[in-house]
């Protein structure tokens, strides 16, 4: 969230920033709301100086009286400040955050920027299958039944295939603590406040699965709990940066997605993933070298598993809300004749930790808002995806990364290996 002093300052630049990210906002407004907020500060200030003043002396008849205008004066305002504050916020919320100004002005995907690519697209000598066929052949995957037992997105990974996608989270989630980085799982039942916190509310409430209880909702990415994870608390400057590799389950409605990658793993309601999260100092210096490091261990997992993939400087249009600025890095996936999405890498600056109110104490006595950054480090089942495809053999067989060979204890999926 924007704080008003900074929209105050920076009003055509915002209004700019919410233009290049496709939002509409109200900052008149909210600067005739922020307003009448002072004002109405103000004149509560001034009756509870009075009122503390009359309750110095000793009353008669004309202080009583005067005490009396003065309690309900202050209930007045009082509630109508309580109103004006929740006016200002709601309308505070639907403000995005303002891009650095390297990133590039765009509406949509067609916009972004390819900075860097990796590996060798493989140069097969045969029809390649695809994840589905080869799932399917190699008994991998059961989308039917996924379908039938969990509804439409739904999926079985069976076989070898489930012990690599947990050989995949285990291998990811050791080499990020061994950098350095806390280990943490994190729960997947999650208060609304979190999803506010991190951005997810109010722009993509639709996508969130709620649950019975009046605030219990199903996380979408570990970087909404773990974000929150310092929510309300004043941490001190020398812990900074604190740096989090988390794991959980994530779960997504996908409800702005329907008729778009619906079949296979690419898409899916619900999936593990291993989260890079950090809370940093505010500083964005700091925070560039961060987000390249970020960028360093997503890529550097990627080139352990061997797979080709391409680096993209998100443009405004498709960057989302929060973020000022964000990778994406895509892998090659030759059923698609592309790169897919596997690896997203963002700056928040403050945004997130001004909702969540998680601030740092300076050796001055001072206190300022932290920054937050994020990134993925794995996502699987999709990861599978591109393992499957570019691993795969002309007779059907699929070779495993060298890196898992001895987490899973075999080298290669073949027909006979997964026959009853």
């Amino acid at each position: 969230m924007l704080s008003v002093e900074f929209i105050r300052q920076n009003k055509e630049k915002v209004i700019e920033a919410a233009k290049n990210k496709n939002r509409e906002v109200d900052l008149d407004k909210i600067l005739k709301l922020d307003d009448e907020r002072l004002n109405l500060v103000h004149k509560v200030q001034k009756l509870r100086e009075e009122r503390n003043k009359t309750g110095k002396v000793k009353p008669d008849e004309k202080t009583i009286q005067r005490g009396k205008v003065i309690k309900e004066e202050l209930k007045k305002l009082e509630e109508q400040l309580t109103i004006n504050n929740q006016q200002l916020n709601e309308l505070l919320s639907f403000v995005p955050n303002v891009p650095l100004d390297e990133v590039p002005i765009g509406k949509d995907a067609t916009g972004n920027k390819e900075i860097k690519k990796w590996g060798k697209i493989p140069q097969m000598d045969f029809p390649p299958k695809s994840h589905i066929e080869l799932g399917k052949n190699l008994d991998l995957i059961d989308l039917e039944r996924g379908a039938k037992i969990s509804g439409f997105r739904g999926y079985f990974l069976k076989n070898q295939l489930a012990q690599l996608h947990l050989a995949l989270l285990f291998y990811v989630f050791n080499k990020l603590t061994n950098k350095g980085y806390t280990p943490i799982i994190a729960p997947a039942v999650i208060k609304g406040f979190a999803l506010f916190g991190s951005g997810q509310f109010p722009w993509s409430e639709q996508d969130v699965y709620k649950l019975n209880a009046d605030d219990a909702y199903l996380a979408g990415t570990a970087e909404q709990p773990v974000t929150a994870y310092f929510s309300n608390e004043i941490l001190n400057e020398n812990d900074l940066p604190k740096k989090f590799v988390a794991f959980s389950p994530c779960f997504r409605k996908e409800a702005g997605a329907h008729g778009k990658d619906t079949k296979g793993l690419y898409r899916l309601h619900e999936f593990m993933k291993v989260e890079q999260v950090i809370i940093a100092q505010n500083d964005i210096v700091e925070a560039r070298k961060l987000h390249e490091e970020l960028q360093k261990n997503s890529e550097e997992i990627l080139q352990d598993l061997e797979l080709p993939y391409r680096v993209l400087l998100m443009c405004t249009g498709d960057m989302g809300e929060p973020q000022i600025k964000k990778y994406d890095t895509e892998t090659w996936m030759p059923s698609r004749g592309a790169y897919g999405e596997t690896m997203s890498n963002s700056i928040m600056g403050d945004f997130q930790t001004r909702r969540l109110n998680i601030k740092y104490r300076k050796p001055d006595g001072k206190t300022e808002f932290c920054f937050s950054l994020n990134n993925t480090a794995l996502a699987s089942p999709r990861i599978l995806i591109a393992i499957l495809e570019n691993y795969q053999l002309k007779n059907g067989d699929v070779l495993v990364p060298k890196v898992l060979q001895k987490l899973v204890g075999f080298e290669k999926i073949s027909y006979a290996m997964s026959s009853p």
